[in-house]
């Protein structure tokens, strides 16, 4: 599903301009977007967790010369789906 189709299936749920929804959804990111940049959890009950993960530097290697490269330290942001949302798929 992309964005356009998400966009189209919230506006017919809800009942709600096309336009409205793609204000609330870009809305939502940016929220999530800024929290996760400030160190907190977003946590929907029931739907899931956005947090943010970290990943230690380390050695990898360019699959192009096979020379060996230093990976720094990174964040990285991470999803954990709750019990309600793993319930429904399954």
């Amino acid at each position: 599903m992309t964005k356009a189709d998400l966009v189209n299936a919230m506006a017919d749920k809800a009942g709600l301009s096309k336009a409205d929804c793609e204000k609330a959804l870009k809305a939502f990111t940016d929220v999530v977007t800024e929290a996760l940049q400030a160190g907190d959890k977003v946590a929907l009950v029931g739907f899931g967790t956005f947090s943010i993960g970290e990943r230690a530097a380390r050695t990898g290697q360019n699959p192009q010369t096979g020379k060996e490269i230093e990976i720094p330290a990174s964040k990285v942001p991470k999803f954990k789906a709750g019990k309600a949302l793993k319930d429904a798929v399954n």
